[in-house]
């Protein structure tokens, strides 16, 4: 079988004349279309990363990412399978298009001129998913910390277990990411490993860690449901801060996620350490959960 491509893109947009939402739509010269902006991943650079990376080679605009939408799956003409990941993006500073070669016009246009123009039915249908979309009013990314080695391995008290030079490679690379989200608020469960997981971020965004024992795991598993309860009530008053991340630990993570969405499919939730997921809400509905 031939190897799949990997894209990812987003759905940029803005507050238009009166408060009118407008998509931002690319021209490409080479194949004259309009389509929304997208690219390539490179090698093993993730998916998120490399939709915010497109977006600004292609519009000049630094597009905050706020929801994961529907992928989109073709063949390309020589047969290849192609997926795209799109995420709903706000956008924020903007600048000149530095693709110049694959980009020659941007228009900027209110959703149901937006569909009009796009050449592709697919991306027509991704405006449709955003149309039906409440507004966002605040976004979290929730954040498993950093590799801290074994614990087998430790001889003092655990919440004292520091990341391991993995994690620290790794906390460099999430804060890459968390970076583009431009996050107001930075919250770490109690442990010193995911304090020490945000620290990267914390230095590029100048802003302080605050430590919070509701997004702390329990002792034992009879404890989950009341951190499930302690965390969950806790993101209710954090999500109004805009946007937050929070760096929490594998053991409630899943199941608080779950809890959120009423899934009993716990697994499902199962995150990779120094990895995670944006949740969004509209006031108090949450509209979506998604990987990052």
């Amino acid at each position: 079988m031939a190897d799949e491509v990997r894209a990812a893109g987003g759905v940029l947009y803005r507050s238009g004349e009166g408060g009118v939402p407008e998509v931002c739509l690319v021209h490409r010269p080479r194949y004259d279309d309009w389509s929304l902006p997208k690219g390539h991943v490179s090698g093993d650079e993730p998916d998120l990363a490399a939709a915010v990376r497109e977006v600004a080679e292609e519009t000049g605009v630094s597009g905050i990412p706020e929801f994961g939408l529907p992928d989109v799956s073709y063949r390309l003409p020589d047969g290849r399978p192609k997926t795209v990941r799109y995420w709903l993006m706000r956008a924020a500073d903007i600048g000149p298009v530095q693709d110049t070669d694959e980009v020659d016009k941007l228009a900027w246009l209110p959703l149901p001129e937006a569909a009009l123009r796009l050449t592709y039915a697919d991306e027509r249908r991704l405006l449709d998913v955003v149309a039906a979309l409440p507004p966002v009013t605040s976004v979290v990314a929730l954040v498993r910390h950093a590799h801290a080695g074994e614990r087998k391995n430790w001889s003092g008290p655990d919440n004292l277990r520091p990341i391991s030079p993995k994690g620290s490679r790794q906390s460099g690379q999430a804060a890459e990411r968390l970076a583009t989200f431009r996050p107001h608020r930075l919250i770490a469960a109690t442990p010193l490993r995911c304090t020490q997981t945000l620290q990267p971020l914390a230095r590029a965004t100048r802003l302080p860690i605050v430590v919070d024992n509701a997004f702390a795991e329990p002792e034992s598993p009879e404890g989950l449901p009341a951190k499930l309860a302690a965390a969950r009530a806790r993101l209710a008053e954090v999500r109004t801060a805009g946007r937050v991340v929070v760096c929490s630990q594998g053991k409630i993570m899943p199941a608080l996620l779950a809890s959120l969405r009423q899934d009993p499919d716990v697994d499902t939730y199962h995150t990779r350490k120094g990895e995670g997921w944006l949740l969004t809400w509209s006031g108090e509905t949450l509209l979506g959960v998604s990987r990052w």
